[in-house]
């Protein structure tokens, strides 16, 4: 063979295949410039192997995944048709741990790829309320599903694409009661998540209005998806803050399923009582530093705590 920086760095972190590792291992045996290569590398690796492995806060995976399915989205390109493309090259083409990293990635991708998929086809079920399907008119007793909800920031206009007994778009303002009811319904009863994330997104200009404040904070507490309450979590920071948002926040903090969703809200938590020098979030914070599995939320409870008692913002 000849020399090859990337066969001596695949050499060295074990990522080729047993006759393609002979192959490296005979010629390193005869060309010295190669072989000190390889030494250079392997006291790469013992250095590196130093040192301690950070791992990335769920809530960042969590909005990363978000955000690369929106930059996979504006380039037309979908995790299946990937794999698909990628999956005949890995058996002759890579190593096999190599082909499993990114058999692995692949999949990675596929999650955050299926944390928001945008529908263009009807689902099989809408989910939503008979209240809801009769907003639309008498000629649209029933809605079948949602296709599509498209915020404006710009304007805070919102189209909303249906299916009914016939194909049929709304364009309107949260001030529509229509547009603002089926929103709310959707959000807290449509099975996909994709559409109940873009109903958070044109939700939020509302967040003024009791039933769109009732709606985001349902879908912190009980939306299955964790993407979707992580969303929600961050549009419930901007309504006005009561004891309903206080138990909401406290409630997701101590119970959520998920970490990036937990450490989310106790942030929300400790910067209101911290800025607001809420005393009496001061029990509550002191619990969760005493009692949470949780080592970052023990320790940003107590962290507060200590702020509000020495009275230094």
């Amino acid at each position: 063979m000849n020399c090859s920086e990337e066969s001596l760095a695949l050499y060295v972190y074990d990522e080729l295949a047993p006759s393609e590792r002979q192959a490296v291992e005979a010629h390193i045996s005869e060309c010295g410039a190669c072989r000190e290569r390889v030494a250079t590398l392997q006291r790469l690796q013992g250095v590196l192997d130093q040192r301690a492995a950070s791992q990335a806060a769920p809530e960042l995976l969590i909005r990363a995944r978000l955000k690369l399915e929106d930059s996979l989205d504006a380039e037309q390109v979908g995790w299946r048709s990937l794999i698909a493309d990628w999956l005949p090259l890995l058996p002759g083409a890579l190593p096999s741990r190599l082909a499993a990293t990114v058999l692995l990635l692949a999949l990675g991708f596929g999650v955050g790829w299926i944390l928001r998929p945008r529908v263009r086809s009807a689902p099989n079920s809408a989910g939503l309320s008979t209240r809801a399907a009769s907003l639309v008119g008498p000629n649209f007793d029933q809605i079948s599903s949602i296709t599509q909800v498209q915020p404006d920031p710009q304007t805070e206009q919102v189209r909303i694409t249906l299916n009914a007994e016939h194909h049929v778009t709304l364009e309107g303002s949260l001030d529509d009661p229509r547009i603002r009811d089926i929103l709310v319904d959707a959000l807290k009863r449509y099975d996909n998540a994709g559409i109940r994330l873009d109903t958070l997104e044109a939700l939020q200009q509302g967040t003024n209005d009791p039933s769109v404040q009732d709606a985001l904070l349902y879908a912190l507490q009980r939306d299955p998806n964790a993407g979707v309450r992580l969303q929600a979590l961050s549009y419930v920071r901007q309504m006005s803050w009561s004891p309903k948002v206080q138990k909401a926040l406290v409630d997701v903090a101590r119970g959520d399923g998920n970490p990036g969703v937990r450490v989310a809200a106790i942030n929300a938590l400790v910067s209101h009582a911290v800025s607001q020098r809420e005393q009496s979030l001061v029990p509550v914070l002191e619990n969760f530093s005493q009692n949470d599995p949780n080592n970052y939320i023990r320790m940003r409870a107590l962290a507060a705590v200590h702020e509000l008692a020495s009275g230094q913002p």
